[in-house]
């Protein structure tokens, strides 16, 4: 009963701040109007209450920034500021739900925005406050918080679907090969490090899981789906060229693959969890694949000089050294046929 009391208490005290902080900011911005209806906006949408921000808020937001040339860097700011100010776990992770929502639901500009404003310092959301209290919530503030980190390094495609933002406007291939190399040693190590940043956003092991924090994982989890599927995409691609790689790309091959290995076995055991304590129905599982060590080890003997690793190859009649797996080996299977686009002139 005496724990009620006080919660309702606090409650009334930040609500009387929100108040305080909206006359604060009439006051220094009533020359600048739309500057004025974002901070208003941005102090009411990360309110003292347990309460998801509501869509009508979240479009004024939008609405503002879109209608009030440079207010992105502004923004940033003022969410910032008001993650580092705040000691109420509610306001905290409202305010990174709000950006979470606006890499989301932003525009192109926006989205692009808000990456030039990380960079250069004006959206900063790592707190070092939230370190100091070893409760559950405040653990999950500072991995929520880790994984936007990250997330502010990807970006929405055409498509829908998270890419990671290549610099300079992503890289244009030639040739099926090049696009295959990129995905398999530039994206997959991003989708890694996505994956555990993701991993780390496990629910709090109190339950119920409250609000707020319900609302943030299921949007993770949504974003971890689309990941994830370039994430299999790569593993898959990695597996078909690995015997085509040189050696030192084998070696990094399969220390990937490792990584890979015990990743989609934690993913599969977070996603089992979110089952059965993220009230969520919509939410459409994807089916995580199995990588086996014993898959791994076949591929690491190709990379071993060991001469005992000599039955992994076979030579042609020019003598040139050529991989073949054996029957025995896991990744036995026939041959792939592959066509060509290059003019080859016979004699």
């Amino acid at each position: 009963m005496g724990l009620d009391i006080q919660s309702k208490l606090l409650q009334v005290l930040g609500l009387a701040k929100d108040h305080a902080s909206i006359g604060k900011a009439f006051v220094q911005n009533y020359n600048e109007k739309g500057f004025f209806d974002i901070e208003v906006a941005v102090v009411r949408a990360t309110s003292h209450d347990d309460s998801p921000i509501d869509d009508k808020t979240m479009h004024e937001i939008l609405f503002f920034v879109s209608n009030t040339p440079g207010s992105v860097p502004f923004l940033a700011e003022r969410i910032s500021r008001r993650l580092a100010k705040t000691r109420d776990c509610s306001v905290a992770l409202k305010s990174l739900l709000l950006i979470h929502r606006l890499l989301r639901g932003g525009s192109r500009v926006i989205e692009q925005q808000l990456h030039i404003a990380h960079a250069s310092g004006h959206l900063q959301m790592g707190c070092s406050w939230f370190l100091r209290n070893p409760d559950q919530s405040f653990v999950f503030l500072q991995n929520y918080a880790a994984y936007l980190q990250e997330r502010v390094e990807w970006i929405i495609n055409q498509a829908g679907k998270l890419e990671p933002n290549m610099t300079g406007g992503g890289t244009k291939f030639r040739h099926y090969k090049e696009r295959s190399m990129d995905l398999v040693f530039h994206i997959l190590p991003k989708c890694q490090e996505f994956i555990d940043k993701v991993l780390k956003c496990s629910p709090p092991n109190t339950l119920p899981v409250e609000n707020l924090v319900q609302v943030s994982i299921c949007t993770i989890l949504k974003e971890s789906f689309q990941v994830y599927m370039t994430y299999s995409d790569g593993i898959a691609m990695l597996v078909n060229m690995f015997f085509d790689l040189s050696r030192p790309a084998r070696a990094l091959a399969c220390k990937m693959l490792r990584k890979a290995a015990k990743q989609s076995q934690d993913l599969r055991e977070l996603y089992e969890r979110c089952r059965g304590c993220v009230g969520e129905k919509s939410l459409d599982y994807p089916s995580v694949q199995d990588i086996t060590m014993d898959h791994i080890i076949a591929l690491e003997q190709c990379t071993n000089p060991n001469p005992a690793s000599s039955s992994l190859r076979r030579s042609n009649k020019g003598g040139e050294q050529v991989s073949r797996v054996s029957p025995s080996s896991p990744f036995f299977s026939p041959m792939e046929t592959k066509i060509s686009t290059v003019w080859v002139v016979f004699e």
